[in-house]
């Protein structure tokens, strides 16, 4: 198995903002997609996410307020089923620290190291959310190749 992790710091004296971005529809379409439905506030609903080349039915699996949020791929790529997607918060001073994980990819294939860097982009777009009040969800976030 193989894992996708990233770490960022979010400056705010409020873990609350950052958990909010990560279990409402305005939240979480301000900083992935635009086109999302579904609310994240509650286990077991699933949230859908809409890109230009397809999209993710997440469902929630754990929610821990405001220190965890927990997702398990419903639908998606063949590639992305059976993996989880973990937010980890904690405080630290003025900064949340967001430990990211994407876990249980079948292999690090080609896709694994697109879907990273992706990834990264979108997570300092939350960044963005929650430092200045404007994310770059898709369709204005950056494309990096062919799959966007």
């Amino acid at each position: 198995m193989a894992d996708i992790l990233h770490r960022i710091g979010v400056k705010t004296s409020s873990i609350d903002d950052v958990y909010r971005v990560l279990t409402t529809r305005d939240g979480l379409a301000g900083w992935w997609t635009t086109n999302t439905k579904g609310e994240g506030d509650q286990v077991g609903n699933i949230i859908a996410f809409r890109f230009g080349a397809g999209g993710f039915d997440m469902k929630v699996k754990k929610l821990n307020a405001p220190h965890q949020v927990e997702w398990e791929v419903a639908e998606g790529p063949e590639e992305w089923l059976g993996t989880t997607i973990n937010f980890e918060l904690k405080q630290e001073g003025d900064y949340v620290i967001l430990l990211f994980k994407h876990l249980n990819w079948k292999e690090p294939i080609e896709f694994m190291h697109h879907c990273s860097t992706k990834w990264a982009i979108f997570l300092m777009s939350l960044k963005s959310l929650v430092e200045t009040g404007k994310g770059n969800p898709d369709p204005i976030d950056i494309k990096i190749d062919n799959w966007n």
